[in-house]
C-alpha cells in the first residue's frame, strides 16, 4: 500500500466513525449478544482484504503479530479509534457481573498492563478462508486480563465472492438450551460481539451467558474477514 493511500485510509476513521450510537450499540447488544455496524470497514475493505492477499495462504491462517511482527497500520488505527468507544460499556457489563469496573481510558495504558501480566501475543488478525475451509466455535481469550468486547469484520461480498463462510454466535443460557445466531454481515459490515461471557438481566437479577463464535464452512470462492481483540493472548 502507497503512502498516499495509506493516509486515505487514515483519515476516513474519523468519518466512518461519526454515526457511532452507543445507546444504540448497547441496546442490540443486550438483545441479541451483537451489535451489527453496517459499512464501518467499507472504505478500507479493498485496502485490507489486499493486505491479506498479500501476506496469506489461500487457507484457513491468519495474519497475526505473534513472532514479535507489527500489526498492519491500518488494523492499529482502528484497533485505537474503536477501544475509548467501548470502554463505557465494557466497565458497565463488569460492574453488573460483580468484577471490577477499572478498564482504563486510553488503549495505550491497557496494553502497557497486558504486557505487564504477560500478554504479548496479538489476538487482532486478518484472515482468509477458502472453499473447505471453517473457523470451529471459539472464544478469543487466554489471560487474566480479558476485554469482554472485540469487533469482527467481513471484507468479502457474500454470494459473489464466496458461499457459505457465515458468520455463527452461540450463547449457553444457565438451564437453557444453548441459543444459535446469525449474523448477516455484508461486504464492510462489522459487528461488535462478546469475547466470553455477558450480563444478562433475567427475573431473579443478572445471570452470565457465555459467548462463543465460529465461521461455517465456505462453500465456493474464498471470504475474507478481519477480527480486532483489545487484550492480548498469554
Amino acid at each position: 500500500m502507497d503512502t498516499a493511500t495509506c493516509a486515505d485510509d487514515f483519515g476516513s476513521l474519523p468519518a466512518t466513525l461519526a454515526a457511532w450510537d452507543a445507546p444504540g450499540i448497547e441496546a442490540q447488544l443486550n438483545c441479541d449478544g451483537y451489535a451489527l455496524l453496517p459499512g464501518l470497514f467499507l472504505p478500507h475493505a479493498d485496502a485490507l482484504s489486499r493486505m491479506a492477499e498479500a501476506t496469506t495462504a489461500l487457507q484457513a491462517v491468519s495474519l497475526s503479530p505473534t513472532q514479535g511482527q507489527a500489526l498492519p497500520p491500518l488494523l492499529a488505527a482502528w484497533r485505537e479509534a474503536l477501544y475509548p468507544r467501548l470502554v463505557p460499556l465494557a466497565n458497565r457489563w463488569r460492574e453488573a457481573l460483580g468484577e471490577p469496573a477499572d478498564f482504563p481510558d486510553t488503549l495505550a495504558i491497557f496494553d502497557a498492563q497486558n504486557r505487564a501480566a504477560g500478554q504479548t501475543m496479538a489476538l487482532s488478525h486478518l484472515n482468509r478462508l477458502g472453499s473447505g475451509d471453517e473457523v470451529p466455535l471459539r472464544q478469543d481469550t487466554g489471560g487474566t486480563l480479558i476485554f469482554p468486547l472485540q469487533v469482527v469484520g467481513l471484507l468479502s461480498a457474500p454470494g459473489e465472492d464466496f458461499t457459505g463462510g457465515a458468520f455463527i454466535l452461540t450463547e449457553q443460557r444457565p438451564r437453557m438450551q444453548s441459543r444459535p445466531s446469525v449474523v448477516p454481515l455484508r461486504c464492510g459490515d462489522a459487528a461488535i460481539i462478546c469475547t466470553g461471557p455477558r450480563p444478562v438481566r433475567g427475573s431473579q437479577g443478572v445471570y452470565r451467558v457465555n459467548v462463543r463464535h465460529a465461521v461455517g464452512r465456505v462453500r465456493s470462492g474464498q471470504r475474507v474477514g478481519l477480527s480486532l481483540s483489545f487484550h492480548s493472548a498469554q
